[in-house]
């Protein structure tokens, strides 16, 4: 991170997991957190991303890599190995992720800096795989009590693998403002924390409103959520406050990949937000860029000014 402190409380921060995708065509820099916070920069936002990374040449390419899309850092050095994810692509494009374990980000310190950080939020995304093991988890969970009480705070629950507990998700759901999660987490969410039944969607039968919305709202009331985003893939997305729901189609593209679509949603809406945009028009934004970085390769690429310029 560039020397210089910054007193105002302006920071998007994607806090926990930086890595590289491994995917056929070759190896991409991802991670949900980064990013979210580098897609939320590409509006004009001071998005810094908030890890750790291995004392190896991985490492040194993150800090490289992100230096080159000119996406703000603070990545704390550790001795585990820079994360990496095998990623396999389904005829449609679809992810499955194989993520390695005892990796940098699993080893996140709190520092001194990462407080200062955390003071001057104004925006924090977080998600359930960081806290996979208690050295991030804790650090994760101090970061979240610094940030002013105003901030956002995202939680993007990213359900992955094994890699989270009822205990995890709970803490996080707790701490968090928003949610963001998709069809099949939203039915994996309802069964954990005994909500109304969410049916498992299919091809035939995706969610629909009925099925997701007193679910959604026991959320909202019960755990102080002002703002539950739900997206389903081709099948669209919800948004759902206490008093509002936007559902809106998703635009037919061109798919390269969905690697890193959902964490350009999140970054577009927060930014839309935060610009005092209401949530129709966060939402409807969110689902523009996510539909152009589903035409691209990879979870980072630039998006088109047409898309960046919150003043239409």
């Amino acid at each position: 991170m560039d020397e210089q402190r910054h007193n105002e409380q302006n920071y998007i921060v994607g806090l926990g997991e930086v890595l590289f995708d491994c995917l056929p065509s070759g190896k991409q820099l991802g991670g949900a957190p980064a990013n979210f916070a580098f897609h939320a920069s590409q509006f004009g936002l001071h998005g810094i991303a908030v890890s750790a990374i291995g004392a190896d040449e991985l490492g040194a390419e993150v800090k490289h890599l992100l230096s080159e899309k000119l996406l703000d850092f603070h990545l704390e050095e550790v001795a585990y190995p820079t994360g990496t994810v095998q990623v396999t692509l389904s005829t449609g494009g679809i992810p499955t992720y194989d993520i390695c374990l005892g990796v940098a980000y699993d080893n996140i310190p709190f520092t001194p800096t990462m407080a200062e950080i955390a003071h001057n939020t104004c925006c924090v995304c977080f998600g359930s795989l960081a806290q996979r093991t208690e050295v991030s988890r804790n650090s994760i969970m101090q970061f979240l009590k610094e940030v002013p009480a105003d901030a956002l705070k995202v939680f993007d629950i990213n359900l992955r693998q094994n890699w989270y507990s009822r205990e995890v998700v709970e803490a996080s759901l707790m701490q968090c403002n928003v949610l963001k999660l998709n069809d099949e987490e939203i039915s994996t969410l309802a069964a954990m924390l005994s909500l109304d039944d969410v049916p498992i969607p299919t091809a035939d039968h995706p969610l629909a409103l009925t099925d997701i919305d007193i679910p959604c709202r026991t959320l909202i009331s019960k755990y102080g959520i002002s703002t539950v985003i739900l997206t389903c893939g081709v099948n669209g997305s919800f948004v759902l406050t206490a008093n509002e729901a936007s559902y809106l189609p998703t635009p037919k593209v061109q798919v390269a990949d969905t690697v890193g679509a959902g964490d350009s949603f999140t970054g577009a809406f927060c930014a839309a937000l935060l610009s005092g945009k209401p949530i129709a028009e966060a939402h409807r934004l969110g689902v523009e860029v996510s539909a152009y970085v589903c035409t691209q390769n990879g979870a980072m690429p630039t998006l088109p000014p047409l898309l960046t310029n919150l003043q239409k």
